[in-house]
């Protein structure tokens, strides 16, 4: 592997632990078009590419998740009455939706993804807030909601904040507690994607090197190990930065990565 590799997964992971930190989100609408179009620069086999960039982010996804909810947790920003109805039924989901997202061919994968990135764009674009009009479910109702953010999660490689937060803020859950509590929430979504996107493509073939299951450890190491240490920082930045004009910037940057995603699996 060229040094100019390693700087782009470097790069990579700073840009997507402050994403993770800011808004909530796992850094997994960056990550798998990204790591897409770098495998696909450096060779890897067509037919495993969006699989190898779907469970290297779940994986990455664990490190950042777990420097963002820290961050959060210092802020007061956390729910854990939240975290722990739901996480059940995100762990079923999301473990369950891995299984889904190996067995789907390449092209209509990547366009999946595609299409549940300009949804949440647009949704970030118009600044979409669900009016507050309920309470939150009761213990069945938070574990079907999770089922639904893990299944999903699993699709997209996301650590469910642009499900869950929305979902949060209808309940009358506080923004900022609900960004901190999606941070909270991406870890176990990590944990059952990573474990079923490992277990999943552990007997594939032709896999790239360096790679285990459907996950590339030199992007993995990299890319974590960076979002480790700037996930706190946009942590931190979330209670002092106008974050709606940042998530329309970041919306924006979406739509770029989402199009370029799909030149690269369905270009010649």
């Amino acid at each position: 592997m060229g040094m100019e590799w390693l700087l782009a997964y470097l790069v990579l992971g700073a840009f997507v632990g402050f994403f993770a930190g800011l808004l909530g989100v796992g850094g997994g609408a960056i990550m798998v078009p990204m790591l897409t179009s770098l495998f696909a620069a450096q060779g890897f086999p067509r037919e495993h590419m969006v699989h190898v960039a779907l469970g290297t982010s779940m994986a990455a996804i664990v490190v950042t998740s777990i420097s963002s909810l820290r961050a959060h947790h210092k802020h007061g920003a956390v729910r854990w009455d939240i975290v722990k109805g739901v996480a059940p039924g995100v762990l079923a989901g999301t473990f369950a939706g891995t299984f889904i997202a190996s067995r789907a061919p390449t092209q209509p994968l990547a366009l999946f993804f595609s299409c549940f990135t300009a949804y949440v764009a647009v949704q970030m674009i118009l600044n979409v807030k669900p009016k507050p009009s309920r309470d939150l479910p009761g213990p069945v109702g938070l574990v079907a909601v999770g089922s639904g953010i893990g299944a999903v999660s699993a699709l997209v490689a996301i650590g469910g904040g642009s499900l869950s937060v929305p979902f949060m803020t209808w309940c009358n859950v506080k923004v900022q507690h609900a960004i901190g509590t999606s941070a909270a929430i991406g870890l176990p979504i990590a944990l059952a994607g990573a474990l079923g996107y490992l277990i999943n493509g552990w007997a594939a073939e032709g896999l790239p090197p360096w790679t285990i299951g459907f996950i590339n450890l030199p992007a993995l190491l990299l890319v974590a190990a960076v979002s480790s240490l700037t996930a706190p920082v946009g942590a931190g930045l979330a209670h002092r930065l106008p974050v709606a004009t940042l998530k329309k910037i970041f919306a924006c940057v979406l739509v770029v990565l989402s199009a370029k995603m799909l030149h690269t699996v369905f270009g010649a």
